[in-house]
């Protein structure tokens, strides 16, 4: 009989009347990638939280290395070898990267002192794996958000974990960084340690896993060896059913230009860790879908936020909407010139997590709703509600609290948000990141909606495919330059990659 680092048996959990995990299952051998694979609310999170012992199951069953353990708490799940990668990021942003590294287990003498310079020695090692060379007094607010994922990863390391689970790890990596993560995976495999590997970017788990488990509305429902299986199988047990086409076709009749940027500069402030902008000058039409690709870093998320004023007084360079030059000195004066911006920071800057679904909603537009210092409540909840049937949120009430969704109906949230606003222009950056292939669909399918309705969307993506897939016109920036514009039809990940690490400042499609 086989021998597994871990056996999860027959793991159920409810919160009320909601049966989060059905006799879920999932076994990890010594030095192997497993990837935990399911749509939102598959009953992923709820089983890797029952393993770090974050929540305690209503039954089943839990070995490691063969011995039945009862995981009470994650400083018990810590000690047993067991260490958990939030998607979330973990972090203190006031404290440097070694006091990150070692939060809660700071290196102390006998008598109580911190020994910092020991602290920085170790988290000057653990950053040598991932062959990062970064100081270790640096503060984790004046870090990207991909370098701070690298040091919740140095903190896994650093705590010598048997079993490490990984929940979307690269979602905040570039390129290079991602690499440098699949080469430390490699070493903790070689050194025997077991990984479960979570995330929606089916490209990563066909190069890096072993093993494939998938879930489905909280069940276990099979294990493939990655070797013999393919997406189109994998998605076919993730949502119950066969994917034909992962981009829906789109038929939109392409208008008259409503948007355009011409030669936008943006020059940072020398503390900013944002890229430069130079000369950025685009189209988009009403019906069309544009992409920006690009390399994290390229100075993709620069170019809308100096679009929406974010940056005004580093910026210079003329947006024009309809044809008419607009001065837009803040957020504001771009939603009201009909400019709507959804952050790819989905939990940082695009919702309030401690408010309500509806108030999420109405958020830029709060005194829409008031008359003489009181909210008519009656017309705000009829929005809100007519909103969240139009992007088809699933969830009870408009009053239940936005942090209690998926990140796939927190992301129909943000763009319910700005459709109330009424744009012209919709700007999306990440649109579909960390959501499952259903509410990928689902997102596609609002965004060729939307295009038809006459809006202009303009789409970032990380993703080569999904930008081939939904967009019928894309741009590439590499160093805060546009070097490429290729149609849909043109395009391919090749050209496009091509075109994103050009250095040139133009590129002829």
């Amino acid at each position: 009989m086989e021998s597994y680092l871990l056996e999860m048996k027959g793991i159920s959990k409810s919160f009320g009347p909601v049966k989060a995990l059905k006799k879920a299952s999932l076994n990890l051998k010594r030095g192997e990638v497993l990837a935990l694979m399911g749509e939102n609310g598959a009953g992923k999170s709820t089983l890797m939280n029952v393993l770090s012992g974050s929540l305690h199951p209503d039954e089943g069953e839990i070995l490691l290395d063969g011995v039945q353990r009862e995981i009470k708490n994650p400083i018990q799940a810590r000690s047993l070898g067991i260490v958990k990668i939030h998607q979330e990021l973990q972090i203190v942003p006031e404290l440097d990267i070694a006091e990150n590294i070692f939060l809660g287990r700071w290196q102390t003498a006998g008598i109580g002192f911190v020994q910092k310079k020991k602290m920085h020695d170790m988290a000057k090692e653990c950053l040598k794996m991932l062959e990062w060379e970064m100081d270790t007094r640096t503060k984790l607010k004046d870090l990207r958000i991909g370098e701070q994922q690298l040091v919740e990863i140095a903190k896994a390391i650093s705590c010598d974990a048997k079993i490490i689970v990984m929940d979307e790890p690269t979602s905040a990596l570039s390129e290079p960084e991602a690499k440098k993560l699949f080469h430390v995976i490699e070493k903790l495999k070689n050194k025997g340690c077991g990984i479960i590997y979570i995330t929606h970017r089916m490209e990563e788990v066909f190069k890096i896993s072993d093993r494939l488990s998938v879930m489905r509305d909280g069940e276990y429902i099979g294990t493939k060896e990655a070797k013999e299986t393919d997406n189109e199988e994998i998605i076919a047990m993730m949502v119950g059913r066969s994917v034909e086409e992962q981009y829906p076709k789109r038929d939109v009749k392409i208008g008259d230009v409503i948007l355009e940027v011409k030669n936008l500069n943006f020059t940072p402030p020398k503390e900013s860790f944002k890229r430069s902008l130079k000369d950025i000058s685009f189209k988009v039409r009403a019906g069309e879908v544009l992409g920006i690709a690009g390399l994290a870093g390229a100075g993709r998320s620069e170019v809308f936020e100096s679009i929406v004023g974010k940056h005004a007084t580093c910026t210079t360079g003329e947006i024009l909407i309809d044809g008419k030059a607009l001065q837009i000195r803040s957020p504001k004066d771009a939603i009201d010139a009909g400019i709507s911006f959804a952050t790819e920071d989905r939990k940082g800057t695009g919702l309030v997590l401690g408010r309500s679904i509806g108030d999420n909603i109405s958020l830029p537009i709060y005194d829409h709703y008031s008359s003489f210092g009181f909210m008519r409540d009656g017309e705000q909840k009829k929005d809100w509600i007519e909103y969240m049937n139009r992007l088809h949120v699933k969830a009870k009430s408009p009053n239940a609290p936005v942090s209690s969704l998926s990140g796939g109906n927190q992301q129909k949230v943000i763009l319910a948000r700005w459709l109330l606003t009424k744009p012209k222009v919709l700007l999306l950056d990440e649109p579909t990141r960390g959501i499952d292939v259903g509410a990928k669909e689902e997102i596609y399918l609002l965004i060729n909606e939307l295009a038809a309705s006459g809006l202009a969307v303009v789409v970032i993506s990380s993703e080569l495919p999904e930008v081939i897939g939904i967009c019928d016109r894309i741009i590439t920036i590499c160093e805060g330059r546009l070097t490429g514009e290729i149609s849909r039809k043109e395009a391919t990940q090749e050209i496009l990659l091509a075109a994103a690490t050009n250095r040139k400042d133009v590129v002829e499609a």
